[in-house]
């Protein structure tokens, strides 16, 4: 048998004795939606439900508050430690003598249930922007709401964005006809807390580059471009216009003015506008994936943060509170399509601590009693 022959017939001979492979099951295809792997880590934890010390949350909205009962508030309040709330959103909505109505009964309320933990800022509505007198008015409502108990004035990012005048024209965010608002402001010693535009991302191209893709196919409302309004750019110019001409009136930049993800810039920033103060509400994903350098801007600018939350979820505190006070390695944040990524805590000192949970905001929002919290 030559060799030829004898590999053929070696071939036939395992060909009939191997046993049939099974089939393996089709996997099923999995997108980066669906993509949450569960880290093997194994680090300390410090999962908090409850601040170290008391705070005041400067960036809450509140829009019961007119009729609701506010004692079950004020018992979710302390189990965070909050200490004080300020509800933003203090005129509520629709017309001037609906907004009126809103910010009357929900002072009563708030009077009646406990006015020392639950305050008001007001808000403007830009309804007739243009027409004669529509200034001279704003600034009245602005100060009867302050006799009446507004401690500062909340600008919405509509301005800038989607407010128009009476011709159908943009108004920008360094209108001249806010000009007096913003200076009396400045004359009634009460801060105004303005957020303008959003994160820049959502003027990017959706595609596989942009960080917040996922957020804008789940939330296709949040994506920005320059023909639906102004450009990113042009709304930042704007509003550090503002702060520029009105160096008398304090402003709290919300959303630590949209460059928290970019702190050598926000630190140029504040060194240019002293009139400034920045506050971290829903940005606190971006100082928890930058511990060192977040810590070293905390130290810096520790006379000029403030804290803050935007939206109402008592649950979502805790992440807040991690990344402020421990030093915890690699965790996640609570909303998966808003941050991607893993954090780490900043570990910031007591003292640091406490002028951002409540010493800063005591120093620049009137009236508020300081005998809630320790020295």
């Amino acid at each position: 048998m030559n060799t030829y022959r004898f590999l053929i017939l070696l071939f036939l001979s395992a060909a009939c004795n191997a046993q049939p492979t099974a089939t393996k099951p089709a996997e099923m295809p999995l997108g980066f939606e669906e993509y949450d792997p569960v880290s093997t880590l194994k680090v300390p934890e410090h999962k908090l439900t409850r601040s170290k010390y008391p705070f005041i949350d400067v960036h809450n909205h509140q829009f019961q508050m007119d009729k609701s009962d506010l004692r079950p508030l004020l018992a979710q309040m302390d189990g965070l430690n909050m200490q004080v709330m300020i509800n933003l959103s203090g005129r509520g909505w629709g017309n001037v003598d609906e907004n009126t109505r809103f910010f009357n009964a929900a002072a009563e309320n708030i009077k009646k249930t406990d006015p020392k933990r639950l305050i008001l800022f007001s808000n403007i509505n830009f309804d007739g922007i243009g027409q004669p007198g529509w200034t001279e008015e704003a600034v009245k409502i602005l100060s009867e709401d302050v006799k009446n108990g507004a401690k500062g004035l909340k600008i919405y990012k509509s301005l800038g964005f989607s407010v128009k005048d009476n011709t159908g024209k943009r108004v920008r965010v360094d209108d001249e006809r806010m000009d007096p608002i913003w200076a009396k402001c400045g004359e009634l010693g009460i801060p105004v807390l303005i957020h303008t535009a959003d994160p820049k991302s959502f003027w990017d191209p959706m595609d596989r580059y942009n960080e917040r893709w996922l957020e804008l196919k789940l939330h296709g409302g949040r994506k920005r471009d320059d023909k639906t309004g102004a450009s990113w750019g042009d709304l930042l110019k704007e509003q550090h216009s503002v702060f520029r001409k009105h160096p008398k009136t304090t402003f709290i930049n919300a959303h630590m003015g949209w460059y928290p993800n970019d702190l050598n810039k926000l630190d140029s920033l504040m060194q240019v506008f002293p009139n400034t103060l920045v506050e971290i509400g829903a940005v606190i994903a971006e100082l928890g994936r930058q511990p060192r350098a977040s810590k070293r801007f905390f130290e810096k600018y520790q006379d000029r943060i403030l804290f803050g939350k935007d939206s109402w979820v008592p649950s979502e505190y805790a992440t807040y509170f991690r990344v402020l006070e421990t030093e915890d390695e690699y965790f996640p944040y609570h909303k998966k399509y808003h941050a991607f990524w893993r954090m780490y805590g900043i570990g910031l000192p007591d003292e640091i601590l406490k002028k951002v949970y409540y010493k800063n905001a005591l120093r620049i929002i009137p009236g508020i009693d300081k005998s809630q919290f320790p020295n």
